[in-house]
């Protein structure tokens, strides 16, 4: 299939030989237009001893193409797009005094990030938009010009609702009035939220829990998608069951109906949603390889190492096969109890000596100098 039929596919029906067909395609494909276009993605490739299309060619799986560490990003401009086409420039989360990422998008690229990553979240919340609840403060949105990590988060999520409130003023503090016209307003109706995952632990779930058991608005008809911030609750000694549970308590939310996902700047629209069973799941488009620190060779299902992430998207900037500064491991394939198709897999954390570089755990990192 061409790359638009591949853009089209169900986003969990291959399975593994399928899918590693095909990735291995378009992935080597990406690797010749970067080599083309991004002088430093060439010099790099160099390094690793690919010096010619003819050596990509040669490459019979997605598993021998060199990786680029996400870090790359912090120190050089990595595009293979001239500056006339750059249509968003998108910048990671950082803590003071940290660099952060620097993705440039042309429009090519970030319309197949916003196809995908809506075929991939339909899989969980339907194709219908919902009402929709932010659980952040539209603070975040005020520099329009260069998003970051969390504001792209929240605007990319935002595509899926409809009729949006924010849940937290510019002081963060919990509007409760306004989510009690809100709910009042769309009573009967399934309500979409999205957040990152320590903000609503400390700006919704800690506040929540302050009120009166009568005075908490009812969200038991809600959908929550959440992100990043693991490293800030596992210090505070709060598990995603127990996360789930308390947010269940607070807010009446199902359990079931909470879901963690697991993606990046640099990667953005590669999402990596989590399933009822507990799963974070790759799709057609994207896949996860863990890495043996060692030698850099290829961990079998079960063995934790360094997580690296591949996506069929990034055509701007050479972003499509990237080390990540997390450790993981592979739980299975194929054979998820959801029925969805692909690898799943588990985040230990970040290795150590690793940058704090989270959507909300740089927030954390912020509150906790106050």
């Amino acid at each position: 299939m061409n790359y638009d039929e591949f853009l089209k596919s169900e986003p969990y029906s291959m399975g593994h030989g399928e899918k590693h067909q095909e990735l291995t395609r378009i992935l080597k494909q990406l690797t010749v237009e970067h080599m083309d276009n991004c002088p430093e993605y060439k010099q790099i490739l160099s390094i690793n001893g690919i010096k010619k299309r003819e050596d990509i060619e040669k490459i019979s799986s997605y598993e021998e193409i060199p990786f680029l560490p996400v870090r790359m990003f912090k120190e050089y401009e990595l595009k293979s797009i001239s500056d006339e086409d750059v249509v968003k420039k998108m910048t990671s989360s950082g803590t003071t005094g940290q660099s952060v990422s620097k993705i440039y998008l042309d429009r090519e690229t970030s319309s197949n990030q916003q196809k995908v990553m809506t075929r991939i979240v339909a899989e969980f919340i339907g194709k219908k938009r919902l009402p929709m609840i932010i659980l952040d403060t539209k603070a975040i949105l005020k520099d329009r010009n260069a998003f970051s990590a969390r504001g792209a988060g929240i605007l990319g999520f935002s595509m899926f609702g409809r009729d949006r409130i924010y849940a937290l003023d510019e002081d963060m503090n919990l509007d409760i009035d306004g989510l009690s016209e809100f709910l009042q307003k769309h009573e009967g109706e399934d309500i979409f939220l999205f957040g990152f995952t320590f903000m609503i632990w400390q700006h919704f779930y800690q506040r929540m829990l302050e009120l009166a058991p009568s005075e908490r608005p009812d969200l038991s008809r809600g959908v929550l998608i959440h992100g990043g911030g693991w490293k800030k609750l596992q210090s505070e000694a709060v598990s995603p069951e127990q996360f789930k549970d308390a947010l269940h308590e607070v807010s009446g939310i199902s359990q079931n109906k909470i879901y963690d996902y697991y993606g990046m700047v640099e990667q953005t629209g590669t999402i990596y949603m989590e399933c009822k069973y507990g799963h974070l799941h790759t799709s057609n488009f994207s896949d996860v390889i863990i890495r043996n620190p060692n030698d850099w060779s290829v961990q079998p299902v079960g063995q934790k190492g360094i997580v690296e992430v591949v996506s069929s998207l990034p055509k701007s900037y050479p972003g499509h096969v990237l080390l990540t500064e997390d450790e993981g491991y592979i739980e299975g394939e194929d054979d998820c109890p959801c029925g969805r198709k692909g690898k799943y897999f588990k985040i230990i954390g970040r290795i150590k000596n690793a940058e704090i570089r989270g959507c909300s755990d740089t927030y954390a990192d912020k509150i906790s100098r106050k």
